[in-house]
This record gives C-alpha cells, sequence and structure tokens, in this order.
C-alpha cells in the first residue's frame, strides 16, 4: 500500500469520526459550554503577546482586559446559569475599566487621567454590583449611612472623648 493510499485512508476514517461525533451531540455539547473560551483565549493571548514582548503597542492591552474579564463573566454564566447576569451585569463595567487601567500602568505615557478614569469606573461597577447584591436592603443601609452621617456631621464633632 503506498503513502498517498494510507493517507486519503486516514483522512476518510477522520471525516467519518467527525461526522459520527458530531450526530451524538458531542461538538453541540463542548460547543454549549466552552463557547466562552472564544472571548477569554483571545484577551489571555493578548497580554500573553504584550507581557512576553511580542506586541509593543500597550493599547492591545485595552481589549485585552475586556476580552478577559468578559470572557471570564461568560464562562461563569454558561456554567452556573445565566440568571447570574442579572447581578453580574456590572461587570461589563469593569471590562473597559480594567482594560484602562493596564494601558494606563504599562502604556507609553503612564497617563494619570487614563487611570483615575480606570479606578472610577471599576468603583461604579463595585458599588453596582453592592447594590444589586443587596437590592431589597439597599434603600435600608443608605437610609442608616445617611443618619449616621448627618448625625456624625451635626453632633459628631463636640462630643469630647
Amino acid at each position: 500500500m503506498s503513502n498517498k493510499q494510507y493517507t486519503i485512508g486516514l483522512a476518510i476514517v477522520a471525516v467519518g469520526v467527525v461526522i459520527l461525533l458530531g450526530k451524538l451531540g458531542v461538538f453541540a455539547f463542548i460547543g454549549n459550554i466552552f463557547w466562552p473560551l472564544l472571548v477569554l483565549v483571545p484577551g489571555v493571548l493578548l497580554h500573553m503577546l504584550y507581557f512576553g514582548r511580542m506586541l509593543g503597542n500597550a493599547a492591545v492591552l485595552i481589549p485585552a482586559g475586556v476580552l478577559t474579564v468578559y470572557g471570564l463573566l461568560f464562562f461563569v454564566c454558561n456554567l452556573f446559569g445565566w440568571k447570574l447576569l442579572a447581578g453580574l451585569w456590572p461587570f461589563f463595567l469593569a471590562g473597559p475599566a480594567v482594560g484602562l487601567y493596564e494601558y494606563s500602568m504599562f502604556g507609553p505615557n503612564r497617563d494619570r487621567t487614563i487611570r483615575l478614569i480606570a479606578i472610577g469606573l471599576l468603583a461604579l461597577s463595585a458599588l453596582l454590583l453592592l447594590i444589586g447584591l443587596f437590592r431589597s436592603a439597599f434603600i435600608y443601609l443608605l437610609a442608616a449611612a445617611l443618619i449616621l452621617g448627618g448625625a456624625w456631621i451635626a453632633y459628631g464633632r463636640r462630643i469630647r472623648w
């Protein structure tokens, strides 16, 4: 048997196996579970290329941060249920915040304004996440904080400890 016949035979067997696995639903299962890797892997790859000094432009850190955060978010929601997204949606603000923060830290200018914007976005994301976690209790916590803050401003400075 020639080398060409051997290669053609293996290719036909491989095609048959792929068709059989497709009909058994193996690819659908893998695709349904691991599709967030299509978002996560490019983000991690961009990080590796930049920090491995294969890419010189620090601007790649912005999409790298966004893709990595979104990929992790999608992976968690895919594994534990998409109802989690109702409470985890503030991570959509955290993605650009991470990317901008990385750019501000490792970029050519080390721009403080971009860093402050990134920290502000991240703080807003954390605040919205906390509000989401304490949905019903948030208004009571806010009221208590306002009462305590007002009382401290009005009376706290007069009290000598």
